[in-house]
């Protein structure tokens, strides 16, 4: 249970239905996701990250759908139920396939694994990489 009142569209202010709106055009639903209506609950922060999503999420480098899972690989090491599920419905819909999404939960599980080894040891780095 959400700790505020969710902001439902018929109750939102013209600004607030405005960035709904977008939100329901760019994800091809027609409905506003309750995290969306949660942050709502202060209009300055629905307004930032819907900015902040589109740039980040936006066809790049990275494809939107590898985005997607790299969204999936922190949403499950912080284990944010919610987003795992917006996310993985997200790269679905962009083509991940069931051996796809398989092969990343092992890759999420054996490297969250290791790094809490590293960390627990205390490892020294031996490499230090430089991106030109």
């Amino acid at each position: 249970m959400s700790t505020v009142k969710m902001v439902e569209y018929d109750e939102a202010s013209d600004d607030v239905r405005a960035i709904y709106d977008d939100i329901m055009q760019s994800k091809g639903i027609d409905f506003v996701p309750n995290f969306w209506k949660t942050v709502a609950s202060h209009p300055p922060m629905l307004k930032q990250l819907w900015g902040e999503i589109g740039q980040v999420m936006a066809d790049g480098a990275l494809d939107p759908l590898m985005k997607e899972m790299i969204a999936i690989a922190v949403s499950a090491t912080n284990g944010c139920d919610y987003c795992i599920n917006s996310h993985t419905t997200a790269a679905i819909a962009k083509g991940m396939t069931p051996e796809m999404h398989g092969e990343l939960m092992a890759v999420v599980g054996f490297f969250n694994k290791t790094n809490k080894l590293s960390d627990g040891y205390q490892i020294e780095p031996d490499v230090k990489p430089t991106i030109d």
